[in-house]
């Protein structure tokens, strides 16, 4: 199994990880995950401005977010070489690295997590009822764990 991580970033903002971390993140989650056969994902790194206006036009909420997810789908027909398009993982640097510092947490920890977070959702996982957040959550800490980084929600429950 393979993830082919296409990572684009709009931002200045010094906090952002570099392209080779994204991409790992985002397929450590995916491969953990148990997709099978290859797979590509979209990365975009962004200002506060590009997700207030995504989260308007989107989801209706009128703010910056930290990360929303953009599902392909299903496409029918596509050659067993051809990868399959999981989606886009749009992410904003500046929400990322407040949130960190507002929850006390190392800003490169918050990044995997919402890396992590961000792949999830293109792979169907949701929080939207009490269990699948319990769910979803319990996931995203025993990826994270997996590879050093501490649960997210160990001490805030915050996401």
């Amino acid at each position: 199994m393979t993830v082919q991580v296409d990572v684009q970033n709009a931002t200045d903002d010094d906090t952002a990880p570099e392209t080779a971390e994204v991409e790992s993140w985002v397929a450590r989650a995916i491969s953990v995950s148990g997709v099978d056969g290859h797979s590509e994902v979209s990365v975009r790194i962004v200002d506060a401005g590009e997700i207030h206006a995504l989260n308007r036009e989107y989801r209706g909420i009128d703010k910056p977010t930290n990360v929303l997810s953009f599902p392909a789908g299903e496409v029918e027909g596509l050659p067993a070489d051809v990868p399959r398009l999981l989606g886009d993982i749009v992410i904003c640097a500046e929400v990322v690295r407040a949130e960190a510092a507002e929850q006390g947490k190392d800003v490169a920890a918050h990044w995997a997590h919402m890396l992590v977070h961000g792949a999830l959702h293109l792979l169907g996982h949701d929080h939207e009822t009490d269990a699948e957040a319990v769910e979803m959550e319990a996931l995203e800490a025993r990826i994270l764990s997996n590879f050093g980084v501490p649960d997210p929600y160990g001490e805030t429950g915050d996401n």
